[in-house]
């Protein structure tokens, strides 16, 4: 007999693959019962509401994004090897809850206040003001050309993040399916790190 806690990570990982399929608004608690193999009652009697268990999958996910970010850029590396490590790590995270940033960008639309508490854990914050001093040090040496920090760890985000927000439109534009688009968001690492690093020879 399977026990509560058992049950409970049944629904969890029903609800994100759930929600990675058909994001907050498409999902229904039917959809959820259905792939834990249970009925609408008992997903209810664990869990009253659509929203909460978005929530806590949502919070899952940002965890192990921020925490995996954090290790990057905490580790002793050459700041290079840090931005391939980055750019594969946000990818990567993102491949498996695609969901993420539409969701944040809905919330910081909808209810900002929401969002910036969710993201008030300074703990699981990167410390990215070390990360561009490091850039800056190099920058200074000569071993990397000079531009600002800030806008290329900006404009470093926005090329890993972009495609994910927009995914819908870009399956559109360029006519291909979920296979075919998270291959090209494999291939995109390499890109954005060739980009990068290209950009930034002395």
């Amino acid at each position: 007999m399977q026990t509560n806690n058992t049950t409970e990570q049944q629904i969890i990982a029903a609800a994100r693959k759930i929600f990675v399929q058909k994001g907050l608004a498409g999902a229904r608690m039917q959809d959820i019962a259905d792939e834990a193999g249970i009925n609408k009652a008992m997903l209810h009697y664990y869990y009253r509401s659509k929203d909460k268990l978005f929530e806590i999958v949502f919070d899952e996910a940002v965890s192990q994004l921020l925490a995996g970010v954090n290790d990057i850029f905490e580790k002793d590396m050459p700041a290079r090897e840090k931005i391939v490590a980055a750019v594969e790590h946000y990818i990567t995270s993102l491949n498996k809850a695609p969901y993420l940033p539409l969701f944040v960008v809905h919330e910081i639309s909808q209810n900002p206040e929401r969002i910036l508490q969710k993201f008030s854990n300074t703990a699981l914050l990167p410390n990215m003001r070390m990360f561009l001093k490091e850039l800056a040090v190099e920058m200074e040496n000569g071993t990397m050309r000079k531009v600002d920090p800030w806008q290329l760890m900006v404009s470093l985000i926005s090329m890993c993040v972009f495609p994910f927000v927009g995914r819908p439109l870009l399956q559109a534009i360029f006519q291909v399916n979920d296979k075919a688009f998270a291959k090209t968001m494999e291939d995109r690492k390499k890109f954005i790190t060739d980009f990068v690093l290209t950009s930034l020879k002395p």
